[in-house]
């Protein structure tokens, strides 16, 4: 059975790749449930949402968080691959990556849920 000692940091990245995407996944769910998706221009379906006159300003923010929120999280995805890949194999302390890697995804997830929710210049800088 695993332990805190073990190298469980490196299951911290399909996790985190998960942290990247569902906002994504969230962001074509609710265009596919107010515009319907379009896969002809993908990239196009923000901007499509921007036009519709008919969804409220809020929502359509909502969804573009979302799709920054994804962004983000495709930014750092890179990095932190490398970081957690380089201190397993450096060997680094088990206990401490593991530790630094359930850190990380929490503070992700709360990342990801200021992001999307946040509604003023003053909740823009605490994330």
């Amino acid at each position: 059975m695993p332990t805190i000692a073990s190298t469980l940091s490196l299951y911290s990245i399909p996790v985190v790749w998960f942290t990247t995407w569902y906002p994504h996944a969230w962001a074509l769910i609710n265009i596919q449930n107010s515009i319907g998706f379009t896969n002809v221009q993908p990239r196009n379906n923000v901007a499509r949402l921007k036009e519709n006159k008919s969804l409220s300003p809020q929502f359509v923010a909502r969804v573009e968080r979302m799709e920054g929120a994804h962004a983000n999280g495709n930014e750092i995805l890179p990095m932190w691959v490398a970081g957690v890949m380089a201190g397993n194999m450096a060997g680094l302390d088990n206990t401490t990556l593991n530790k630094h890697a359930l850190t990380f995804i929490a503070l992700r997830l709360f990342f990801n849920y200021t992001y999307i929710n946040q509604g003023s210049e003053l909740r823009g800088w605490f994330r």
